[in-house]
């Protein structure tokens, strides 16, 4: 999804029928999960540490780990 799509879902969320919003949501929500994912993957395959990657994320280290660390063991590379 380019970024003209994300923006016009984005926009689509304050359509006046809820259940539109409600699907762009989650729309949005599995598309920023999907960005999220490869943007780790970028960051760490660049040296980039947990910690530092948990500091720009807001979260802890073991959040950021527990989300994105397993993924190579289980064979999942997305």
């Amino acid at each position: 999804m380019d970024v003209k799509q994300l923006t016009a879902l984005a926009a689509s969320t304050a359509d006046r029928d809820p259940l539109v919003g409600l699907s762009s949501v989650a729309q949005l929500r599995t598309e920023m999960e999907r960005i999220e994912a490869v943007l780790v993957r970028r960051a760490r395959n660049s040296g980039t540490t947990w910690p530092q990657i948990a500091a720009v994320m807001g979260v802890s280290k073991q959040a950021v780990h527990k989300k994105h660390g397993g993924r190579r063991l289980l064979g999942d590379r997305s």
